[in-house]
């Protein structure tokens, strides 16, 4: 084969590739800054976003976030807020859409109780574990002292 060949396979083959990486790309969103209405607007706004977890990111608030589904989720915020939503509307309309995983607190109910309770009930174990543990040491410690002064040489 020789190397016009090649190029000539080549060729397309790149010009194939780039164009569908251009089809899979993500569209921009408009990246221009929030404008809020009022200063209450903008501090509601803050406080509901912060207690909102990006879906994309997990371990940020939509605050944090620069992911662009973060941006979107904040303008749909925003946008919810204008129609006249509560706070609480807003966020079942999020977690209808994505779960319960986003949001940062979410609702004690019979789902979510070990998400609740579990750190507290391990430390409760452990704590058991370690009072059984001293316990047990505290009953054999007599024994093994009198056992070690006996074979001790002064």
């Amino acid at each position: 084969m020789s190397l016009r060949t090649v190029r000539s396979l080549i060729a397309p083959a790149l010009l194939a590739l780039l164009l569908a990486f251009n089809a899979s790309a993500q569209p921009a969103s408009d990246a221009t800054p929030l404008k809020f209405t009022s200063a209450s607007e903008e501090k509601r706004f803050n406080a509901l976003v912060t207690e909102l977890r990006c879906v994309m990111c997990q371990n940020n608030s939509l605050a944090e976030s620069n992911a662009q589904i973060a941006v979107d989720l904040r303008r749909e915020v925003l946008e919810l807020m204008r129609q006249g939503k509560t706070d609480r509307e807003i966020k079942q309309f999020l977690v209808e859409r994505y779960g319960e995983f986003v949001l940062y607190r979410p609702q004690v109910e019979s789902k979510t109780w070990l998400l609740w309770f579990g750190p507290a009930l391990v430390l409760l174990a452990g704590g058991a574990i370690v009072v059984g543990a001293v316990r047990r040491r505290a009953r054999g410690t007599p024994a093994a002292r009198q056992d070690n002064n006996d074979e001790q040489e002064w």
